[in-house]
């Protein structure tokens, strides 16, 4: 017991030892590391901080990469480039994180003096930060042009969604340099939510509900933390993401038998898996589940999320490509499946809230490269489907090359191919987004012809675009006539 109050009591970890880590982090994402990756192996009582000090250094790395060329005349090391980008990430916006400026240029220095061969250059990371805050003004003005230090993205990515999104494109980066909410998923089949409401107001956790079955918490916490984690009665997931599910039980699905037998193809890390089991337990239907991941390292991150919720024994886990139905196993291959779920992989251009390196991972040829995969996804999934039968298509992006434009190249291809619904989600900074509602379901499918999205100029005309508090994802829903 003394040994747990001790630790209780231990201080916070010196904001010196954050800034290191939180620039040794910047580092690994500008070598072409994923942010996740970097932060998973760093020692718990210093993650949460540094990791908070990484991700604003990672929204405002156009700014502070500019603002850099503005500061440093000759090349500096590479990490004192980085402990400079995170130190002026958090002047640039000292209100966000809370520390007052001179307690940063303070730890930063006191940062670079712990590393011996980088000693030297302190006093040349401290000259540039107090030029900032003396010149913070001058400073801006002098990169305010450049719109990769105006929108920090790169300017591949502006620009695509300038096309995309002519009257909507800024509103769209601005929600993306916006911190997400955190936002659960609760299993109704174990839990009501209102049930589930109470158990975390009696820990003191405030939440607000959305859609049918999530929760937005007011403050984000540790999962692990909260009421109910082990016992599987919820799910950390977006209420955007909440959406592919409802849509694909929604609407009625005869089944060849009195089961529905459903793939859900490119399945890791199971989210989708646990939410479709959720609705069947609660709607009485019974599901004949296929989970499909070709790579068998994720595929078991599938099994772990579903035993935790309570469903690992009702759902084949099959380690498979899901282009390659020539070699799936003979007892998933021996009939066709009555729905498909397709969450295919994509840019992640929609979830950079809550990724913000994907935005400086990404490179632009990336997104013919993924549409090129998406199309073959359609291309060998759709076969396999049962006539009467439909497959809900959906990528967490906001680019149209990865959303509708995949739509409107499979349907001339596919002769027995209809469109029920599309719907495209953008993001919305908070304080532009609509209040959350407790009575907000999955949203009513529009309905459009497939020769009306063939046919029309205007792409806006055949899918709904919803802007909100939730990711962006884009959704279609097809039918097999």
């Amino acid at each position: 017991m003394q040994s747990r109050c001790a630790a209780l009591d231990q201080p916070p970890p010196a904001l010196k030892r954050q800034l290191d880590l939180a620039a040794r982090g910047l580092r690994a994402v500008r070598e072409g590391k994923s942010a996740r990756e970097v932060t998973a192996a760093w020692p718990r009582p210093l993650r949460p901080g540094a990791s908070a000090l990484l991700f604003n250094a990672l929204r405002h790395a156009g700014l502070t990469q500019a603002l850099t060329r503005q500061l440093v005349t000759k090349p500096a090391h590479p990490h004192v480039q980085a402990l400079l980008m995170v130190s002026l990430a958090i002047l640039a916006d000292p209100q966000l994180l809370g520390y007052q400026p001179f307690t940063v240029v303070d730890q930063s220095v006191q940062a670079l003096r712990e590393h011996k061969r980088l000693a030297g250059q302190a006093g040349f990371l401290n000259a540039c930060l107090r030029r900032y805050i003396r010149e913070a003004e001058t400073l801006q003005q002098a990169v305010a042009a450049d719109p990769q230090a105006r929108w920090n993205h790169p300017e591949w990515w502006i620009g695509r969604l300038q096309r995309d999104y002519p009257a909507q494109w800024q509103a769209i980066l601005a929600a993306n340099n916006s911190r997400a909410p955190m936002a659960l998923r609760v299993n109704t089949a174990r839990i009501t939510r209102s049930d589930y409401l109470q158990a975390l107001s009696a820990q003191g956790v405030a939440a607000t509900p959305v859609g049918q079955q999530g929760l937005v918490l007011h403050h984000p916490a540790d999962v692990r933390t909260l009421a109910g984690y082990a016992e599987g009665w919820f799910s950390v997931q977006d209420t955007g993401a909440q959406y592919a599910a409802a849509w694909l039980l929604q609407a009625p699905l005869p089944a060849t038998s009195g089961t529905l037998r459903i793939l859900d193809a490119c399945a890791a890390p199971g989210g989708k898996t646990g939410h479709l089991m959720e609705l069947a337990a609660t709607q009485g239907v019974t599901l004949d589940l296929v989970a499909m991941e070709k790579d068998a390292a994720r595929a078991q991150r599938i099994t772990e999320n579903l035993t935790r919720l309570g469903f690992a024994e009702q759902v084949r886990i099959v380690v498979a490509d899901a282009t390659a139905p020539a070699g799936w196993p003979p007892e998933i291959a021996a009939a066709p499946f009555d729905a498909i779920l397709l969450d295919a992989p994509c840019s992640a251009s929609g979830i950079v809230r809550r990724h913000p390196d994907v935005r400086w991972l990404r490179r632009e040829d990336d997104i013919a490269a993924l549409a090129r995969q998406q199309q073959t996804l359609l291309a060998q999934l759709w076969p396999t489907l049962r006539s009467g039968g439909r497959l809900l298509y959906c990528t967490c992006s906001v680019f149209r090359e990865e959303g509708l434009d995949q739509i409107e190249r499979f349907l001339p291809r596919q002769t027995d191919a209809r469109l029920i619904a599309a719907l495209q989600l953008l993001p919305a900074a908070p304080e532009d987004a609509a209040p959350h509602s407790r009575d907000d379901a999955a949203p009513a499918m529009p309905h459009a012809s497939s020769r009306h999205l063939r046919a029309t100029a205007d792409h806006s005309a055949a899918v709904k675009t919803q802007t909100g508090e939730h990711d962006g994802f884009f959704y279609a829903l097809l039918e097999k006539a």
